[in-house]
């Protein structure tokens, strides 16, 4: 647990004493709400929203998925820089497991992407969406679980990866669409069959409805969503599942 603990705060310094990371991974995520969600409310009603709802206060939940995502790449984008500068190659070498090195990176990960989310957060009264203490601690709550799964996937990928540069091409390839996919821009209702079954498999999908749940707390956000236990059992299953896989990569790159 201290190797864990280390990485964990490993983390959270880089990120302290490289403040563009916050410009990247909050502030971009804001303008998309602001100009997409803008754009769009005059024009475009979401099927399925309770009455009442524009589309700027519909896309607000996907927005905070959209943090968080952001925040989990940036994060994991750190394990290729370390690899060409040999830290990694340190890490591998110690008598430490290797599910305790990707642990510890998730962890810190999660961090700043809850830290971010909590900050976008502050603004749910701006999109019509009131805030109580219960609302806050929910949604908190979900953004961790959401955000560790979401860091995991990174680290899968960029454990894999040589370059920086390629990781930005799999992540414009996977990371992206999964969250266009997810709900968080258009509901599923009115779609194609095929793209409809295809949000269904999306696990970011369960993780922006548990999200929108918990912002509504005690009242109806959205018809023909699933339900928010239903939601938070796939994102904690899909957290599990990407830390089993992130390890046995890690545990195969010590290998090579």
């Amino acid at each position: 647990m201290l190797a864990v603990a280390t990485l964990w705060q490993r983390e959270i310094v880089r990120f302290l004493r490289q403040r563009s990371r916050v410009t990247g991974a909050l502030v971009q995520p804001i303008v998309f709400w602001a100009l997409l969600g803008g754009g769009l409310s005059a024009s475009f009603r979401p099927a399925g929203a309770a009455a009442g709802t524009g589309y700027l206060e519909y896309f607000y939940p996907g927005t905070i998925a959209l943090v968080l995502l952001f925040t989990a790449i940036f994060a994991t984008i750190s394990v290729v820089e370390d690899r060409r500068a040999g830290f990694l190659q340190g890490v591998l070498v110690a008598p430490v497991p290797r599910w305790a090195i990707v642990l510890g990176q998730s962890l810190g990960g999660t961090s700043l992407a809850v830290l971010q989310g909590a900050l976008f957060l502050a603004l749910a009264p701006a999109a019509g969406i009131p805030l109580t203490l219960g609302r806050v601690v929910a949604t908190l709550l979900t953004m961790g679980i959401v955000a560790f799964g979401l860091t995991n996937l990174g680290l899968l990928i960029a454990w894999r990866m040589e370059s920086t540069q390629g990781f930005h091409a799999i992540m414009n390839l996977v990371l992206l669409p999964i969250w266009f996919l997810s709900g968080a821009f258009f509901p599923e209702a009115g779609l194609p069959a095929a793209l409809q079954w295809i949000m269904r498999l999306d696990p970011l999908t369960y993780g922006v409805a548990a999200i929108r749940a918990c912002l509504y707390l005690g009242e109806p956000a959205a018809a023909g969503l699933p339900s928010l236990g239903l939601s938070l059992a796939v994102a904690v299953g899909f957290g599990a599942a990407t830390l089993v896989a992130a390890t046995a990569v890690a545990r195969r790159s010590s290998t090579l």
